[in-house]
């Protein structure tokens, strides 16, 4: 007898760099017996996070089961992209237990709970619920939480002047959206920061929503997977910015993609990207570098000028290419300017 429940999915929103593909990687690890796939959506036209996911393939979540939709945001191209990856999943023989979703860093979620109405996948597949992850120590420095008093100040000032920015957007879409909240990077937030972004988020959400404070993407899979929130069928209880309306644009983001030499030193690498996250208000970046005399590939990932590097695994038969991934609003992007100040050249951009 063919199975005809449907397969639940989570989908795992957050902010550029939040901690998702460390969450997902986690749930990969911890399963709980069930037999895992990943639908993985980059911003950009290379993938990262893709590759990271797979060397954490197993049995439970085979490299197959896991799949990469690069440069294009899903829920912009659900015709073309998403329902062909979802049937293609659900094909599969075992069938999958429970499909992850990791949006792009710049999705907004709830049209993507609108893709779940689609025909040929709503009696197949259900929302199980939705998880946002905030950067603890971000969110209580102010970086993406509005500011009352400074709106109303500078409303004041000028009443023509735009009081919402394209990020605080994007942040506030994806808790509104949520069922539960992972505060990440609980860690470098401390105590007094995480109650300041717990007051922060509370703030913002249409409705009380779970909170809860991880490091490293550590949380019990019990309480991310099985929320059997049904959530394509909440969608009024989760407000947009974006309602009203039958898309949404990105085009406040663009990417670009910096080819590079073999680095010298891991910490030069290091200190070279913070400083586009500090000069030149780079809001992410990416990528695999190859550095001099060494055998292992170097994962560099950054948020603003806080960077993380470390040797992942050899190149094995891959060629050793160095690319760097950056992401910032369209204004702030300079790709010349980031390749020379990086030693490299543009591959590519979207500008």
């Amino acid at each position: 007898m063919p199975d005809l429940s449907k397969v639940p999915v989570t989908v795992v929103t957050g902010f550029l760099g939040s901690g998702k593909t460390t969450l997902i990687r986690h749930l990969m690890r911890n399963p709980q017996g069930k037999r895992l796939a990943v639908l993985v959506n980059e911003f950009g036209t290379v993938g990262v996070d893709g590759n990271i996911l797979r060397d954490c393939a197993d049995e439970n979540c085979p490299a197959d089961n896991i799949v990469e939709l690069a440069n294009g945001c899903i829920c912009c191209t659900v015709a073309d992209d998403f329902i062909p990856t979802i049937e293609t999943l659900l094909a599969r023989e075992p069938r999958p237990d429970h499909i992850l979703i990791e949006t792009s860093g710049l999705a907004l979620p709830k049209p993507l709970l609108r893709a779940f109405d689609w025909p040929a996948i709503r009696s197949r597949i259900t929302v199980d619920g939705v998880v946002a992850l905030a950067d603890a120590e971000a969110v209580a420095a102010g970086r993406f939480a509005p500011d009352p008093a400074a709106v109303e100040a500078q409303r004041a000032a000028d009443e023509s002047l735009d009081h919402e920015t394209p990020l605080s957007e994007v942040f506030e879409d994806q808790i509104a959206c949520a069922d539960l909240i992972l505060l990440t990077k609980a860690d470098l937030a401390g105590e007094s920061g995480l109650a300041a972004a717990r007051e922060a988020i509370a703030a913002e959400a249409p409705r009380p929503i779970p909170m809860l404070a991880v490091t490293d993407g550590a949380v019990d899979p019990r309480i991310v997977l099985g929320l059997n929130a049904a959530a394509e069928d909440d969608l009024a209880a989760r407000p947009s910015h974006h309602d009203g309306t039958d898309d949404h644009e990105h085009d406040d983001f663009a990417s670009a993609v910096i080819a590079l030499p073999d680095a010298a030193d891991p910490q030069g690498m290091a200190d070279a990207v913070a400083a586009l996250g500090r000069d030149h208000k780079v809001l992410r970046a990416k990528g695999y570098i190859a550095v001099a005399d060494k055998p292992m590939r170097l994962l560099v990932q950054a948020v603003g000028e806080r960077v993380r590097h470390q040797f992942d695994r050899p190149w094995g038969a891959e060629p050793r290419l160095s690319r760097l991934v950056v992401i910032a609003e369209r204004g702030d992007l300079d790709p010349a300017a980031f390749a020379a100040r990086l030693g490299g050249t543009v591959e590519a951009s979207d500008i």
